[in-house]
């Protein structure tokens, strides 16, 4: 009986599992692309004149990527979804220094949307998103890695559903709840809400 068949990215994270460290060098050529684009579309989510380039965005993330000295890796989507989390904790530790430097500013309304346009108060937005992001991965998980995979990642439904190991309905039902309590959640902390 021969053995399935992975992808190239799959067969180089097997090997880098079991300590081959040189594959790195023949891994990042086939993620790179893939990474530029996370990067860009998070970046494009920023303000203009964001001081975080693209490329510094994905080099920051490889590097934290390489630095995963113990993480069991699967496969390319499981894989993007580390780099997806990455790349949204570099951008919310940006923003939370620039936060630290202004101080200030009230909670902020973040529609969780599929095609979502973010307000002038985006670095705000981001961190009250990441909070809200962070007490629902207290409650439920699974639930937070979805939105993670599907909204910081821009994975696909099936991509999820391979990353997470579940079927795909399963996550198409947490996106949905998810996007539900996240939308209550950031609702209630904002100025409208609040008198």
């Amino acid at each position: 009986m021969s053995s399935p068949a992975f992808s190239p990215v799959t067969g180089l994270l097997l090997r880098w599992n079991a300590g081959e460290n040189d594959c790195l060098d023949e891994l990042l050529p086939l993620v790179e692309s893939q990474l530029r684009r996370m990067a860009h579309r998070e970046m494009r989510k920023e303000r203009r004149g964001h001081t975080l380039q693209t490329t510094a965005l994905v080099n920051e993330a490889y590097l934290k990527l390489v630095d995963q000295s113990r993480a069991n890796w699967r496969n390319r989507a499981q894989f993007l979804g580390v780099a997806a989390g990455l790349m949204r904790h570099i951008l919310v530790d940006h923003a939370r220094g620039l936060k630290r430097t202004k101080r200030g500013g009230a909670a902020v309304h973040l529609p969780i949307d599929e095609d979502l346009v973010f307000s002038p108060a985006k670095s705000a937005s981001l961190i009250a998103l990441d909070d809200a992001l962070q007490e629902l991965a207290k409650i439920d998980p699974r639930k937070a890695q979805v939105v993670e995979l599907r909204y910081f990642g821009g994975l696909s439904v099936e991509e999820a559903a391979e990353a997470l190991r579940v079927h795909p309905n399963t996550v198409i039902r947490d996106w949905k709840l998810a996007r539900v309590w996240l939308k209550r959640e950031l609702t209630r902390g904002s100025p409208a809400h609040a008198s």
